[in-house]
């Protein structure tokens, strides 16, 4: 047979540490399990096994502590976080199936041993998964070790047999045991013999194997007389040292392998369970029954028929459609809808694509003002209106938007994932082939889905933020993508050639300011080139060798003339491949770009833009700027680029309701200046460009809840005058230092912050006993609901400008939203009229205690116009 044994606190603390701070939205922690079952999973499928046991730690003395009292002496305790999580594991691994082991007076490390043992005299293989390299002197005899580690920054498994251990270090497994016993290690604190470290330790058990050889012939020796002093001195703690090194193999435990055999558990307790974590994901991988999940007045669930799969009369359809609230899923493949599903109770109807009607369906169907339509992924639909040339009216529901809003920490939206977390049964269906059909059978639960999704929206006071802002938006955002912006294919062409030629010219000054030729591109190599052989300062090293990042070089720019050309070099190569070579792959063949955006990604609520991205086009320098040149209008027509100025800042003076800010940008003045002025306490006219640049970091800097540390890096200051600059900075605006503190009080209270409308991200890490977590949810307490606001803001500003356009019978549209910048692509003679339009619903998107500017201009191009 073969036999898992998993050191269960070993990989524990793996998952634990090497997950962010996951809670419930009651706030029970979670990322311990997650990453402790994942782990499991993978351990699994590397090994097959035939039986797993899972030895766990007991929180008592053990034979060892009574050998040496100092035995882990120092070792900090278990994080809250994580004790609350262990018994709630032990209850899943029981539930599962899986047998768990914890013998007082032993540890889980003995368990393994003894386990490996019985295996090993039986003919067994064995696999222990474990964190810990004490477990290495285990792997002989048919005993391998699967080794958690992190390489590179990514957690891999590595496995170790006698084979590999010698590679590595040159001893036999159980010659590990000798090593420690004399080097010590600090972890356990054992004391090993003072003054031998690990190269010494390991040289030793190469030459003469045991500690007992060394000992029995210390005097005879050839090494060198201090090594032998030192032996001689810690020959007491030596040998203590390898008593509390050696795993025991005789820990009281079950030795039959048969018994670990994984059973049958309580399969629908853990479901349940996982329910409650919230770890939906993990309830199919774990083969469970996900309606074991659901509540229990739907847990009956029958096998039903498909109404109709194939061929359906459009006019049947619509008439029974008609007057009625609509409850429907669209089947979407590739980014495109292909069936459409309707629900009638236990009935499901499907409109296929393929079907000559569908067409004349939809159109009617999303015209029809009679109908009410519920649905999921609404922007797709409205991108199929944009299709047929009608729009989607009455659209009065989304399931993904309804599910972004309750949960905006979760990275899936998709159906099933949303019936697992509201406790929604999925019927089975069975098509005409007697097969289940999960896409019919998921279009049953939209439904019962709006009906538990509604009722925590109203409980959240987020309707109107999901009927004003989201669901409109969505009908922005599908025009948007449907129009596409339009590109100058030869123009971005041209620039890809002059970019190669100068990346050619920096490649071979590179070289020559090295000396040889080598790959720019990998950081090893270029460690080696700047470090070794120009002898460079290393102001950084990494466990793969010298780093090599941007800080790094920007560090280095006054070392040697190549570290410039560096530079130049990663961001022309960044500029061609990216946009340039990126680009050209994606324009379509009606010469336009048609990005994608995202609704329902970030937590501040901000959209985002992909396939490609096109948020991220470089302006910082002036070669990126470039890159705006080949965004153009249509012939004939202009673009209308308008962005709020400094729009963060007046969210932060209207929520912090400070006077001294709000009056300054209602007057029209240059609050960069007037902070400069007051940090520096000088009058308004002798303030420096320098002084004002160093006021706006501060500035921004606050909204994002930098400290003085980060404050000092970005203006090349020292910590205290950073400092300095802050607290002067909350003098001046206290109303802003007052708001920071109410935002993280109400944080606390409430378990999440929240914008002016309603928008919540939760925040569990305020209650971490990490004081890096705690103070990441602070950050985060303060600067959401200025940031989110501000998202909310753009997305009512891009709602208004759609509908005051359309309202005047304008072929003017919005082709782009960049953070606080729109773009809107006009015909020539309406592009004054639109840009008056679009400033003005910009500025009046909401009403605040300070007004909003936007400025605006017109252009032939992207960069023209901004």
């Amino acid at each position: 047979m073969k036999l898992l044994v998993v050191d269960g606190n070993s990989i524990v603390n793996r998952a634990f540490y090497g997950i962010r701070l996951l809670t419930t939205k009651n706030g029970e922690y979670t990322n311990a399990i997650y990453g402790f079952l994942n782990i499991l999973l993978k351990l699994q499928e590397i090994c097959n096994p035939d039986a797993v046991a899972v030895a766990f730690d007991v929180h008592a003395p053990t034979f060892r502590h009574k050998m040496y009292d100092a035995y882990k002496a120092g070792r900090h305790g278990m994080p809250e976080e994580l004790r609350t999580q262990m018994p709630v594991l032990k209850e899943i691994l029981k539930d599962l199936g899986y047998k768990t082991i914890e013998r007082e007076g032993w540890e889980a490390d003995d368990i393994l041993g003894t386990l490996a043992d019985a295996c090993r005299k039986n003919g067994d293989e064995c696999f222990i998964a474990t964190g810990d390299r004490d477990s290495l002197q285990l792997a002989h005899g048919g005993v391998k070790v699967l080794l958690a580690r992190t390489k590179m920054g990514q957690a891999v498994t590595e496995i170790y047999d006698e084979t590999a251990i010698m590679d590595e270090y040159g001893v036999t497994p159980p010659e590990l045991i000798q090593v420690k016993a004399l080097q010590g290690d600090s972890s356990d604190n054992i004391p090993g013999v003072a003054g031998i470290g690990k190269k010494t330790a390991l040289s030793l058990i190469q030459h003469f194997h045991t500690v007992d050889y060394i000992y029995k012939n210390l005097i005879e020796l050839d090494i060198k007389p201090s090594v032998k002093e030192k032996l001689e001195r810690g020959r007491k703690t030596a040998y203590l040292s390898l008593d509390l090194g050696t795993i025991s193999t005789q820990a009281p435990i079950d030795l039959q392998i048969n018994n670990y055999v994984v059973g049958n558990g309580d399969l629908n307790k853990a479901a349940i369970t996982f329910k409650r974590l919230e770890l939906f994901s993990l309830i199919p991988r774990f083969n469970l029954d996900p309606n074991a999940a659901v509540d229990s007045e739907v847990q009956e669930v029958k096998k039903r028929e498909i109404s109709r799969l194939t061929c359906v009369d459009a006019d049947y359809l619509w008439d029974k459609l008609k007057g009625s609230d609509a409850y429907f899923y669209p089947n979407i493949i590739d980014g495109e809808i292909t069936d459409l599903y309707f629900s009638f109770g236990d009935e499901i109807i499907v409109m296929p694509s393929e079907t000559p009607e569908y067409s004349y369906f939809v159109r009617n169907f999303f015209e029809d003002e009679s109908i009410k339509k519920y649905s999921y992924n609404t922007k797709e639909l409205h991108r199929l209106a944009c299709k047929y040339g009608v729009e989607l009216k009455k659209c009065c529901g989304d399931l993904m938007l309804s599910a972004y809003l309750l949960r905006p920490g979760d990275n899936n939206y998709d159906l099933q994932h949303l019936c697992l977390e509201y406790g929604v049964a999925v019927p089975e269906y069975l098509n005409t082939l007697g097969e289940s059909d999960i896409t019919v059978s998921i279009s049953a639960t939209v439904k019962p889905l709006f009906d538990k999704t509604n009722k925590l929206i109203e409980e959240a006071e987020q309707a109107e933020l999901l009927t004003e802002i989201e669901l409109p938006l969505s009908a922005v955002l599908a025009k948007m993508e449907y129009a596409g912006f339009e590109v100058d294919r030869q123009g971005i062409e041209d620039f890809g050639k002059k970019l190669s030629v100068r990346i050619n010219e920096l490649t071979k000054s590179i070289f020559d300011g090295v000396g040889y030729e080598f790959n720019i591109n990998s950081p090893k190599q270029l460690g080696i080139a700047l470090f070794e052989d120009l002898h460079l300062p290393c102001r950084k090293k990494t466990k793969t060798g010298y780093s090599t990042n941007a800080e790094v070089l920007e560090g280095l720019k006054n070392e040697h003339p190549v570290i410039e050309q560096i530079l130049e070099y990663r961001s022309l190569t960044k500029l061609k491949s990216t946009y340039c070579d990126g680009l050209l792959k994606v324009i379509e063949d009606d010469g336009r770009i048609h990005t994608r955006f995202n609704q329902v990604e970030t937590r501040t609520g901000r959209i985002s833009s992909l396939e490609p991205n096109l948020q991220n086009i470089p302006i910082r320098t002036e070669l990126g700027r470039e890159m705006r040149k080949f965004f153009v209008a249509g012939k004939g027509k202009k673009l209308i680029d308008a962005d709020y100025s400094q729009i963060e800042l007046r969210v932060l003076s209207d929520l912090a309701d400070d006077e001294t800010m709000i009056k300054a940008f209602n007057n029209g003045d240059d609050i960069h200046s007037i902070t400069a002025s007051q940090v520096f306490n000088l009058p308004l006219e002798m303030v420096t460009p320098q002084m004002r640049s160093s006021a706006k970091a501060v500035n921004f800097g606050i909204v994002y809840g930098i400290g003085a540390f980060s404050l000092a890096k970005d203006i090349g200051v020292s910590n205290k005058e950073a400092k300095q600059y802050i607290d002067n900075y909350l003098a001046t605006y206290s109303g802003v230092d007052s708001y920071m503190k109410k935002m993280i009080d109400l944080a606390k209270d409430k378990g999440y912050s929240e914008t002016l409308f309603k928008r919540r991200r939760y925040l569990p890490e305020l209650s971490s006993s990490n004081h890096m977590m705690r103070a990441f949810g602070e950050r985060v307490a303060r600067n959401m609901p200025i940031q989110g606001t501000a998202a909310d803001i753009i997305k009512i500003a891009m709602v208004k400008v759609d509908r005051r356009l359309k309202e005047e019978g304008m072929q003017a549209h919005l082709i782009l939203q960049v953070h606080d910048e729109l773009i809107v692509e006009a015909p020539d003679e309406e592009a004054q009229k639109a840009l008056e339009i679009v400033t003005k619903e910009m500025e009046n998107a909401c009403k605040m205690k300070v007004l909003l500017r936007a400025d605006g201009c017109i252009g032939n191009t992207w960069y023209d116009a901004h």
